[in-house]
């Protein structure tokens, strides 16, 4: 009986089909993630601060005085245009006691408080014999409308010469960061002799023109 011959196998190489090639995964190479935190951290470091713009008010201490007038002082000379249509000066009340009062400006809040409050008592000083006059930098016209709007029924005058200057109310302020010069609020009780018999400065308006009455009522 014959052998059977054997045969050797060869080993058949497996041959990837197209769709084995198309699902078999692909490695993509990482690019390395740039970390910012760290240039984040320095921008914050050395980016300048913005600081909030400041406010500044109008207060007594950033008011400039000018003037030495102190109780006792004789009236700086003044000549004022008045609403009357007639001049105020320093020499016409001589033997006559009087009120005069500075104020920044016509038909504002504080200005008008303080006006109708002379206003509102101006009888009482109409006893004592005495004449008030309000004084600003604003025109007749001005004045004439305020004086109409309110009813005063006393003087305005308008500074035009420098008098509020004279009497150390002409000041420089500074507001919201911006300087200027005006009036600073004020009041003079002059006697019968041409002196100041007490004076206010940096004025508060409640309760102001009775203080006023007061003192002049003691004079």
């Amino acid at each position: 009986m014959a052998k059977a011959k054997k045969t050797s196998k060869k080993p058949v190489a497996k041959k990837l089909t197209a769709r084995s090639k198309k699902s078999a995964p692909r490695k993509i190479a990482k690019k390395p993630v740039v970390k910012k935190l760290l240039v984040q951290k320095a921008v914050k470091k050395t980016a300048p601060k913005k600081s909030p713009a400041k406010k500044t008010v109008v207060t007594k201490k950033s008011a400039t005085k000018t003037s030495t007038l102190t109780i006792g002082s004789s009236v700086p000379a003044f000549s004022m245009k008045t609403t009357r249509g007639t001049m105020v000066d320093s020499t016409q009340h001589m033997g006559t006691p009087y009120v005069l009062y500075f104020y920044p400006k016509d038909d504002t809040p504080g200005c008008t408080v303080e006006a109708c409050d002379f206003r509102d008592n101006l009888r009482q000083f109409g006893k004592l014999g005495m004449p008030v006059y309000g004084v600003s930098k604003d025109d007749l016209k001005s004045h004439q409308m305020f004086k109409e709007k309110f009813q005063l029924p006393f003087d305005l005058a308008t500074d035009d010469s420098g008098v509020a200057e004279k009497f150390g109310s002409w000041v420089e302020k500074n507001m919201y960061g911006k300087k200027y010069m005006g009036i600073e609020r004020s009041t003079f009780l002059i006697d019968a002799k041409g002196k100041i018999a007490a004076l206010w400065r940096g004025v508060s308006v409640p309760g102001h023109v009775a203080e006023v009455l007061a003192a002049a009522q003691k004079l």
